[in-house]
């Protein structure tokens, strides 16, 4: 059954003068999935999440969100999505609980929702502190709880761990993975491809405002497997490379039937690797 499309892109180019940010951008977004939009910082990432809320134009193509053409967004579609960006931002002289109370009647939440989302967050217990006292990470954090406190049915999220450090980065992945369990659908934006490969259903891998690979994470890596190998490490330590060959299958055969292998892993490429198959650049 198909999954309910809380986001359409159709054929959406953008044009700054001279200079082409998007070109041809297609793909969509259901109910209940995280698609990550992966590439290197200027690839078109920030310029896609700007057009499809109705920040941006686009020069030409279509961009339907929640049923509604982003170019005619109105307060009632805000009131349904959830946006982090680098735009994004908190009251510095309000408290952790201030902020979010203040949002919550601003939205039409209910006020026990507040405290529900700062345990989820990992705030609780700074609830009372100053935002401008706030680390990165718990800043971060806090803008994320603004973003889903009204419970969207999308949130964007532009590098939402970027400059954290891995265990703040670890505490949002279960969150959005989480969120996703409950029917949220999330477009991440990224150049971690790491992150992407552990979060996201789908991924486009956008480069030079077009996209160049569509799809999950364990498909495009599969269909980059150049190597055709296997890791293969037995009891006694000895470790061996061994090609998808017959010679070699016969060797691995025998060693599994002697209870000889501790673990054996196949080499397919990472999603870093196939983007630079795919362009011939490194992530940057």
């Amino acid at each position: 059954m198909k999954k309910n499309i809380k986001l359409k892109i159709d054929h959406i180019s953008k044009q700054f003068k001279e200079y082409t940010a998007l070109n041809d951008i297609n793909f969509e977004i259901g109910q209940g999935q995280i698609v990550g939009f992966l590439g290197p910082s200027g690839a078109g990432k920030t310029t896609t999440i700007k057009i499809v809320t109705g920040q941006l134009k686009q020069t030409s193509g279509n961009a339907t969100i929640l049923g509604m053409d982003s170019r005619k967004i109105n307060q009632e579609i805000y009131k349904r999505i959830g946006i982090v960006s680098d735009n994004s931002g908190f009251y510095e002289k309000l408290s952790v609980y201030e902020n979010l109370r203040f949002f919550a009647r601003l939205l039409d939440v209910p006020i026990f929702r507040v405290d529900e989302l700062l345990e989820q967050v990992g705030l609780s217990e700074h609830k009372k502190k100053k935002a401008s006292k706030l680390s990165r990470g718990q800043g971060q954090r806090l803008i994320l709880a603004r973003a889903i406190l009204h419970k969207p049915e999308i949130l964007f999220l532009d590098e939402p761990t970027s400059g954290v450090d891995p265990a703040i980065a670890e505490g949002i992945h279960k969150l959005l993975l989480a969120l996703k369990e409950e029917g949220m659908a999330v477009f991440l934006t990224t150049h971690n491809m790491n992150e992407a490969t552990k979060l996201c259903d789908k991924v486009a891998l956008i480069n030079k405002g077009k996209v160049v690979e569509f799809g999950s994470p364990d498909q495009l890596c599969l269909k980059y497997n150049q190597d055709l190998s296997y890791d293969v490490l037995l009891r006694n330590g000895e470790f061996h490379r061994v090609s998808q060959q017959s010679k070699s299958i016969t060797q691995v055969r025998e060693w599994l039937d002697s209870d000889q292998i501790e673990t054996i892993h196949s080499n397919e490429p990472s999603l870093e690797k196939v983007f630079l198959a795919v362009t011939g650049e490194e992530l940057i």
